[in-house]
């Protein structure tokens, strides 16, 4: 019988997105947030949904205000300082890309391919994680097909290292200033277009790169020869006389193919534009505030805006070919746009909004036509699935709330929003059971810019389980222009380490002489050379302390002593004789039971077993299946095997001892159960009973959590309709590991009841959902559970902005 003990005391206050980009090649997108942090997420058709494959902690005192991504790759972000960043996706870093130039940046926009050769149609590359992977011609012929209906058409293009793309600015001063990305890490000056009254808060460029079109305070956009760098002809904004002079901001601007320019203002109206004439085609006024953002289709024959008022609105141009009177012609048809639907799942106004397409390798999906079981509880809904497919354009829209949601571009009526993260920034926790201060459970949550320790007791205690108190033991502030990067409490309680962009500390804790202060800090010496870390973990002993640094190593350090015992250098072969570290940063590391060996995880999913004892690298292991490590662990019952779950919810047990795929995950791996494979959300984090006669774990996602024994079969519900295909993925996989190739209410008791009668009946591999967002799952004994979950409600209340007011009918 498992008790469940809940808490929901823990602070967790996420910050707000405010600007959005798309890579070059539409399958990742970066976020970035008001607290200065960038996240890239990777773009996943099928069921699970997305995965965010890194998050670069920046400079928290520049707030971001654009974000620009580069045909070559680079991605830089533009301040209200008036400085560019750019931030390095492999060593995970933010860079000065240029230095204040005086006034602050409202917007950037990167110039377009104009070559005809990298905008056609092509079949697309197979991307897994983030890598390309070419397919070979036999699965390109059979999975590539062209888009039935006509609509949103997927444009591909190729990456060239010296493009020396051009990006302009939109500057406070009135001014837009071009900039030229070389290939060395600086911008290089290029010119500067004539000072406008008003500040202009606007850019973008023409598809063939021509024209400049600005947007000012003034309420005029101005089109810009971009080659002579004169105005061509400027537009007055003004509805009849509305919000004219000073009282309207043009916030967006958006070019089309077509010939069209979309603007967005202060005022609520997103009007649409001849750029040939500069002459008004049609202006809508659907939104109730500010307009934010503007987006397009891949296609631009669907346009998308966002404001203060929280909607998300589609546009869709229609063509009127009996209009050869009328002045909106082009070659005879005249151009009508047209307002089609609005969406508001967003509590806070929306900033940003971009359109992304996934291209990474999708799963098979079982048959969906086959009869559910009947059952009295209702399954999850859970349509992504419905719609995220390959090649699908998706829109994602973010804002104040500090959510992500995901849209169908095409089909944006028919399907309902797919929230992306539905924990936003989940602060890092970890728990230490049976700890030297009276075998009490200790709890560590890491902020933003501290560290709280928890003392953990369980209270109202009942049959399945009951409520979990929470007091706070010490909490360690660093600066407030260092930002945490990553933390981590030793088994036994005793010290706890953390890292910020400067160093990482070491601290001890202990029990106080008075009773003023029961508990006490003592910081601890490390050694200098250590840089900053990505990742942390302690041994299972808490005699040493492993810190995954920046510079791409792994250090190991003696906590008694504080001296550097070994350094490790990740690298693909076993036997290479590479010094110099070559591989991406470490983001996540395990640790076995035994003290023998640690697990560390590269942010692309690669993962490297290093002998603790001999003090060497054991194996090197390429991305399973091609997706990235989402959470892992050894079992406390054998430490030569560990666990992984992936972005994809596969889940696989390694024997680590003989460098091969578990006996468990050749039987299994590839033949879990249907209901696993619909896990609503992405497996976050794994618990394992700290009792070594156990051979089960929980896989938790912030919206459920499953039990898995891996003493106990399978027991599938629809094992026989797997296809042979993934038969041949198991054998492919076996072949590669061996080989050692590069490839506290009364509904929380009852859901306590519910989980221990599912327990006590159920199959295998059997989900229970949540009904509050979790942050944290993990074992206080064999048989009972510290769930931290944390109403979204109350993570609204502690936002610094108001949520939109929506009248309700009758009041």
């Amino acid at each position: 019988m498992l008790q469940v003990y809940r808490n929901s005391s823990v602070e967790w206050k996420p910050a707000p997105v405010v600007a959005l980009a798309t890579s070059a090649d539409d399958y990742q997108v970066a976020a970035a947030r008001e607290d200065g942090s960038l996240e890239i997420w990777l773009v996943s058709p099928g069921s699970v949904g997305w995965h965010c494959q890194l998050t670069i902690h920046g400079n928290p005192n520049s707030r971001v205000s654009s974000l620009v991504w580069c045909r070559s790759g680079r991605l830089f972000s533009s301040s209200i300082d008036g400085s560019v960043s750019e931030w390095d996706l492999f060593d995970l870093t933010q860079k000065i890309a240029l230095d204040s130039i005086g006034v602050a940046i409202w917007q950037m926009a990167v110039e377009p391919c104009t070559n005809p050769q990298l905008n056609q149609k092509q079949s697309p590359k197979h991307y897994e994680n983030g890598y390309v992977k070419h397919r070979n011609s036999e699965s390109s012929d059979s999975e590539s097909s062209e888009n039935e209906d006509g609509d949103d058409p997927v444009e591909l293009h190729e990456d060239h290292a010296s493009d020396n793309s051009r990006i302009a600015f939109a500057c406070d001063d009135g001014c837009v200033r071009i900039y030229i990305v070389n290939d060395d890490e600086n911008l290089t000056y290029k010119r500067s277009l004539p000072r406008v009254s008003g500040r202009t808060l606007s850019v973008t460029w023409s598809c063939d790169a021509n024209r400049i079109f600005s947007g000012s305070s003034d309420g005029f956009i101005r089109c810009w020869d971009a080659k002579f760098a004169h105005e061509i002809y400027r537009i007055s904004v003004g509805l009849g006389g509305m919000g004219s002079g000073s009282e309207l901001c043009i916030w967006s601007l958006l070019a089309l193919r077509c010939g069209t320019l979309v603007s967005a203002d202060s005022i609520g109206s997103v009007q649409f534009w001849d750029t040939q004439h500069g002459t008004l085609v049609n202006a809508l006024s659907n939104h109730k505030g500010d307009v934010n953002a503007l987006a397009a289709s891949p296609s631009h024959t669907s346009v998308f805006s966002a404001g203060s008022d929280g909607q998300v609105i589609l546009y869709k141009l229609f063509m009127d070919f009996a209009g050869a009177n009328d002045g909106n012609i082009t070659s005879g048809v005249m151009k009508k746009w047209v307002y089609i639907s609005h969406v508001r799942v967003h509590t806070h106004d929306v900033r940003a909004l971009t359109v992304a397409v996934p291209i990474s390798r999708e799963d098979a999906i079982v048959e969906r036509d086959k009869k559910r079981p009947r059952s009295r509880s209702k399954p999850l809904d859970f349509s992504y699935h419905k719609w995220a497919h390959l090649g699908v354009p998706m829109l994602i829209s973010g804002g104040d709330d500090t959510k992500l949601f995901a849209y169908s571009a095409k089909e944006f009526t028919k399907f309902s929003p797919h929230d992306i993260c539905p924990v936003p920034q989940r602060p890092h926790i970890q728990l230490a059971v049976n700890t030297i201060f009276n075998q009490a459970a200790l709890l560590l949550v890491q902020a933003s810019y501290w560290i709280d320790i928890l003392f953990v007791r369980e209270v109202n205690r009942v049959v399945s389980g009951g409520a979990a108190k929470t007091y706070l033991v010490a909490r360690v502030k660093c600066k407030a222009s260092k930002n945490i990067t990553c933390s981590a409490i030793s088994p036994s309680g005793a010290v706890f380490a953390y890292s910020d962009h400067v160093k990482p500390c070491l601290f001890e804790l202990k029990r106080g002489a008075s009773s003023k202060s029961p508990w006490a800090v003592n910081k601890r010496q490390l050694p200098l050379e250590l840089p900053f870390a990505h990742s942390m973990v302690f041994s299972v002993d808490s005699s040493r302390l492993m810190i995954a640094g920046c510079d791409r190593r792994v250090f190991v350090v003696d906590v008694g002593s504080s001296e550097l015992v070994y350094v490790f250098t990740p690298r693909r072969e076993e036997h290479a004789e590479e010094l110099s570290p070559a591989e991406p940063p470490i983001t996540k590391m395990f640790t076995s039971t035994n003290g023998k060996w640690l697990a560390a995880v590269n942010c692309f999913g690669d993962v490297y077993i290093f002998n603790l004892e001999t003090q060497r690298q054991h194996w090197f292991i390429s991305r399973l299946d091609g997706h990235s490590v989402t959470a892992g662990g050894f079992t406390p019952q054998n430490s030569n095997v560990l666990i992984v779950s992936t972005s994809s919810n596969q889940v696989y047990a390694l024997d680590v001892e003989a460098k091969q795929l578990g006996e468990w995950s050749n039987h299994s791996t590839f033949a879990l159960p249907r209901r696993y494979q619909e896990f609503p959300g992405e497996v976050i984090g794994l618990s394992f009973p700290p009792s070594s006669n156990s051979s089960s774990v929980i896989a938790y996602s912030p919206r459920a959590m499953c039990l898995i024994d891996f003493g106990k079969p399978v027991d599938g519900d629809d094992n026989a309709e797997l296809s042979n295909g993934q038969d041949l993925a198991s054998k492919k996989l076996h072949s590669t590991l061996v080989n050692g190739s590069v490839n506290g209410s009364l509904k929380r008791k009852s859901k306590a009841s519910e989980l221990e009668t599912k327990q006590n009946s159920r199959k295998n591999f059997e989900l229970c959902p949540f009904r509050d967002p979790v942050l944290f799952v993990g074992h206080l004994s064999r048989t009972s559970t510290l769930i931290i979950d944390k109403p979204w409600i109350q993570a609204v209340k502690s936002f610094d902005t108001t949520p939109v007011h929506r009248h309700i009918f009758g009041t």
